[in-house]
């Protein structure tokens, strides 16, 4: 079952945006393991108007009453500095340190940040559900297209997401990785 997620799927929906972000979180906190950047997102989760918050979320639940097993985090990508920046302040504040990121996204696209499934659950159509699902938000909020950055050496995500339809437009250079641009339209 997929819903809008609720500000109390925190627990569940950092450790997913950290397993889908793996050593991007690890540079918002400046260190080695990703997971000690799960207050951060926790935190995040919870609040409005962050490019992480519970209002940009689609969560997968097993079961009606079950816990969160897989979560797309999206928004309009021409909001993403404007949702980015309280993160950033957050860092500085808590963290001592100042990261600059470029863009991974901008005007015209519905931009899935992440998309994760719990590891016990992968490979049972559960990712293509919420693709599907944030494919139909993105046109429920009048959006024309769809974009995403995938690792370059994922290629088990890159033939997920050609199969739905998503097909490469640019290669993109965020965070120290190198990302092929993926986009759908609507």
């Amino acid at each position: 079952m997929i819903r809008k997620a609720r500000p109390t799927d925190y627990t569940f929906v950092a450790k997913l945006m950290i397993q889908a972000m793996e050593d991007i979180a690890s540079k918002f906190i400046n260190q080695e393991d990703p997971y000690q950047a799960t207050e951060l997102f926790e935190h995040f989760f919870q609040q409005e108007n962050n490019q992480y918050s519970y209002q940009h979320t689609l969560v997968y639940l097993e079961n009606e009453n079950d816990n969160v097993i897989g979560s797309l985090t999206a928004y309009d990508g021409a909001q993403l500095i404007e949702y980015r920046q309280p993160i950033l302040d957050y860092i500085v504040q808590h963290y001592g340190h100042v990261i600059m990121f470029d863009p991974e996204s901008g005007p015209g696209e519905f931009y899935f940040d992440t998309l994760s499934v719990h590891t016990n659950y992968q490979g049972k159509g559960i990712g293509k559900k919420l693709i599907g699902a944030g494919i139909d938000w993105a046109r429920e909020l009048g959006h024309q297209r769809v974009g995403l950055l995938v690792d370059e050496y994922n290629p088990s995500a890159k033939r997920l997401y050609h199969k739905m339809g998503f097909y490469a437009l640019d290669k993109k250079h965020f965070a120290g990785g190198i990302y092929d641009h993926l986009v759908f339209d609507i």
